[in-house]
């Protein structure tokens, strides 16, 4: 047991490192320059924020005695971790960085144009009402767990479902940024972003491995089934996202003559959205079959926001609700209990359509109740707070707007210079000549 808390300890803060800085990263590079740490900081302020409600009733809302029909745990059975024993923290901790990233990956569909305090008030209301309701029935023993077989090792329902809906309804009510679909909106810094997705795909091994569960009757079958699932997960979500990034290149060659580097980095991680809910129950071949479909379908998805003019800022809906679909639904095709830990055999498989509607159910549950709970919150925080920044704040810069710095101070401010003596030496006559010169 003890080399399973020290994997936990670094599955942990490897999904932590998914928010930030990793996830800051991708989102941040491709933002615009006036926006760039506003988008950084819609990350971090998800981790701080998300964090604290976590522990308080995150925790027993997710893993504690069914409530409402098994619709979400009881919040105050174990709140602020009361009769928790301490060497469960570790799990509350990885638990925890999950419902991080979850509210997290949202801000991307929202980017240049939100207030920084609607947010901030956005983030615990959403974890409350859709996060740890799903978590819960899918993970917690709840309505999905209960009702239907479904399969979702590390969170194809839970996070990348729950939060690509969040992001479609919030895009639809708050509206799209002024100018899109006339001015270019493009990544300000793509190094960024392939720094960030390169991050992600190492942390997303905390993600998927770390969600393995232990089962047997004794310490002989837990070590075996713990090396086999080890194994297993970390293959396949290597695979799965090298087809995906293949995928998603190949289509952009097809499609617009040329392969890019954000295609790249999308593609990355639009495979490991894929493999998220599948990756403890595909074999190899199925990992595969399944990043290629994930990369090739959401490089073909994205770009459908343009037809139908929705300001998904940052491909949330392309990548995150497609991806999260189609890993969830591929189990249903893909899945065997031959050389995986799957709890029932796909399509592909001789299992029928039994595993495919187990899936369906699962996934139209979790679209259905993010849906309903993100257009209550988001409605409530429109005709109260407020969404969006003045058109004079989005066209001028959210950064310095929201938080009074810009991202790239490319001029020396004036205060600075005299300071430094530069101002007053680039006014002597003799001193600029030999500046100009130079």
């Amino acid at each position: 047991m003890a080399g399973y808390y020290a994997w936990m300890l670094v599955a942990t803060a490897l999904v932590l490192m998914m928010t930030t800085p990793a996830l800051a990263l991708f989102y941040g590079g491709m933002s615009r320059s006036k926006s760039v740490l506003n988008m950084m900081m819609m990350s971090y302020v998800a981790l701080g924020v998300v964090g604290i409600v976590y522990v308080l009733w995150g925790w027993s809302m997710t893993f504690g005695e069914n409530e409402a029909g098994g619709l979400f745990g009881n919040p105050f059975e174990m709140f602020a971790l009361d009769g928790v024993g301490w060497d469960a923290y570790i799990g509350v901790v990885f638990q925890l960085t999950f419902a991080v990233i979850t509210a997290a990956l949202i801000s991307g569909a929202i980017a240049d144009r939100v207030k920084l305090s609607a947010w901030v008030v956005f983030l615990p209301l959403w974890v409350t009402l859709s996060y740890f309701p799903i978590a819960h029935m899918v993970w917690g023993g709840g309505f999905i767990a209960e009702h239907l077989a479904a399969q979702d090792y590390a969170g194809g329902t839970v996070v990348h479902i729950n939060a690509g809906v969040a992001g479609l309804v919030l895009a639809v009510l708050i509206g799209k940024r002024i100018g899109f679909g006339k001015e270019p909106m493009r990544p300000h810094n793509l190094t960024l972003t392939m720094i960030g997705a390169g991050l992600l795909w190492f942390g997303w091994y905390g993600f998927n491995v770390g969600s393995i569960v232990l089962a047997g009757d004794s310490e002989e079958a837990n070590t075996a089934q713990f090396m086999s699932e080890t194994g297993l997960t970390f293959l396949n979500t290597t695979i799965a996202t090298c087809a995906a990034m293949l995928g998603w290149l190949l289509v952009e060659r097809l499609m617009h003559g040329k392969a890019t580097t954000l295609g790249a980095a999308s593609g990355i991680v639009a495979g490991l959205v894929a493999i998220t809910p599948s990756c403890g129950a595909v074999n190899l071949l199925g990992a595969v079959a399944i990043g290629v479909i994930a990369g090739a379908v959401c490089a073909w998805a994205v770009g459908l926001k343009y037809r139908f003019g929705l300001d998904d800022s940052l491909d949330v809906v392309g990548v995150h609700l497609v991806g999260g679909l189609l890993g969830t639904l591929l189990i249903g095709f893909f899945a065997t209990t031959e050389h995986a830990a799957a709890t029932e055999n796909g399509l592909f498989y001789g299992g029928g359509l039994t595993s495919l509607g187990h899936q369906a159910g699962a996934a139209a549950i979790a679209i259905a109740w993010s849906a309903v709970m993100t257009l209550i919150i988001g409605l409530a925080i429109k005709y109260t707070l407020g969404w969006r920044v003045s058109a004079e704040a989005e066209v001028e810069g959210i950064d310095y707007d929201q938080h009074g710095e810009t991202a790239y101070d490319l001029h020396t401010s004036v205060s600075g210079a005299v300071s430094s003596g530069v101002v007053a030496a680039s006014t002597a006559p003799v001193a600029a000549t030999e500046g100009a010169n130079a």
